[in-house]
């Protein structure tokens, strides 16, 4: 059986990242990119996380990490802090300013979210990310 599944999840992330870029520039949100975006929200959810977390969670590279958070911190987005018990370890916070962009961020995500689901039902969303769950799962646990 001949699949996709890899090509196609490539070209949503780019399609999509192409789109997400398009309406922050509709919304003349110009405070943060897409890929500096899912950086602030994993910290929304969770601040003061450790460099090396929020690499694996955002799924960058730690050198890659380390440029974004240099210009994020440069645009106050984020600051950078050692942990008290290991002075090797950097710790990730917010700054006030971030916070005050999360709601900018959920508007263009609610409008991103509509997009990728038109006409899917709620089972089917469901589904969906269910089975997208899965494969990240299959592919991390190979890392």
């Amino acid at each position: 059986m001949k699949t996709q599944g890899g090509f196609l999840i490539t070209r949503i992330k780019q399609v999509g990242g192409r789109v997400f870029e398009r309406i922050l520039a509709e919304k003349k949100i110009d405070a943060f990119n897409g890929a500096q975006g899912r950086i602030l929200y994993i910290l929304w959810q969770k601040n003061g996380v450790p460099i090396s977390e929020l690499s694996k969670e955002s799924g960058l590279a730690m050198t890659t990490l380390t440029s974004m958070l240099d210009r994020m911190e440069a645009a106050d987005l984020v600051r950078r802090s050692r942990e008290d018990k290991d002075r090797r370890k950097v710790i990730i916070f917010l700054t006030a300013k971030a916070r005050e962009l999360e709601n900018d961020y959920n508007s263009v995500t609610e409008e991103i979210s509509r997009i990728y689901y038109k006409d899917f039902s709620e089972e089917e969303i469901e589904q969906a990310e269910g089975y997208l769950l899965r494969i990240l799962n299959n592919v991390e646990a190979v890392l």
